[in-house]
């Protein structure tokens, strides 16, 4: 306890004794002072004690996919934190195979007067969807930020990670091990990371290899964002005499290395497998899996500035806010065959 005054006089700029004050609820302490206080147990992370908490500002809806991929959760428990923090309080809704659709959940949170909605890898994030929806919500007055996708025809804030650049980080550290047919085992087309990770994998093909878009297409494999869709991938393009395999996801990786297992090689030794996300618990995977961290806490974090922004009358750019990725070697990634 000793330690957390210390901290928070020190963030604050006060003594010891004036949070203990503060903390305590006792008088003789300026409104200004009091609120640096509060304001620095919200920096340092810390719960503010029940009768300092002001009451809720309002619900946020947070509309997910399905939590089976952990990097969701992950990014919900950022976006749920920084909510509470501003004394707004999160509602999780969750897209599952056969229950409730975007549109459906997005009207149950709207008739619970929700004081905006943050949309996870959603129809925004698809090609062929009507981006209408999202214009009907804006005319209901209900402000809105997009993580993960981006669509020209919607004016709302946009959160995404670097998906060109993630490839290139991907490739240039399998290039540096000596392997040169690599592939990519991605999503479905219509999907707009999807469509970028392929422009940064042909174009760091290209820049290492001096591979044609033809050629760099062919090594490109299309499944679905599941172990098993990473695994039947993966086959294919190790078939296709591919030493080394980057997934769109973690969980297709974790695929791919099971898809490599089964066909008798070994991961690293034969086919090196480079994941994206970062999920929580995969640097313990057999082997710990070589993968490109998906900037989840800065992305989360972005997401509720840019709502509140709208909620409190100051709307945020109407643009994509794009965050930098980064490399994060393990286990699962070797030298490649020599030549």
């Amino acid at each position: 306890m000793t330690a957390r005054l210390a901290d928070i006089a020190a963030q604050a700029g006060v003594s010891e004794a004036t949070v203990s004050r503060v903390l305590n609820g006792k008088p003789g302490v300026a409104s200004g002072t009091r609120e640096s206080v509060l304001a620095a147990l919200d920096v340092l992370g810390y719960e503010r004690p029940v009768r300092l908490r002001r009451l809720s500002a309002g619900l946020v809806g947070l509309i997910t996919p399905e939590l089976e991929n952990p990097i969701f959760p992950a990014l919900a428990q950022v976006i749920g934190q920084a909510l509470t923090r501003q004394g707004y309080t999160p509602v999780l809704a969750t897209q599952t195979p056969g229950g409730s659709t975007e549109d459906e959940l997005t009207e149950m949170l709207v008739a619970r007067g929700v004081s905006g909605i943050i949309f996870v890898s959603g129809l925004h994030a698809d090609t062929t969807a009507d981006m209408a929806r999202y214009e009907q919500l804006r005319a209901q007055g209900v402000p809105f930020v997009l993580v993960d996708g981006f669509s020209p025809k919607v004016r709302a804030p946009f959160i995404s990670p670097d998906d060109r650049a993630a490839m290139r980080l991907a490739v240039t550290h399998l290039a540096a091990l000596g392997h040169t047919r690599i592939g990519l085992a991605v999503g479905p087309k219509r999907f707009v990371p999807v469509l970028r990770k392929i422009e940064g994998f042909r174009a760091s093909m290209g820049e290492r290899y001096a591979m044609p878009a033809e050629e760099a297409d062919e090594l490109v494999q299309h499944s679905l964002y599941t172990l098993e869709g990473g695994q039947a991938a993966a086959s294919a393009l190790i078939e296709r005499g591919c030493t080394a395999v980057v997934c769109a996801s973690d969980m297709m990786a974790l695929g791919a290395v099971r898809a490599a297992r089964r066909m008798g090689l070994e991961v690293p030794g034969d086919v090196s497998v480079v994941g994206f996300d970062d999920s929580p618990l995969i640097a313990f995977t057999d082997p710990p899996l070589t993968t490109i961290r998906k900037p989840v806490t800065a992305m989360g974090q972005a997401a509720v500035r840019a709502l509140l922004e709208e909620v409190g009358g100051t709307p945020a750019p109407h643009s994509e806010f794009v965050f930098m990725p980064e490399l994060v070697v393990r286990g699962s990634t070797a030298s490649g065959p020599r030549p």
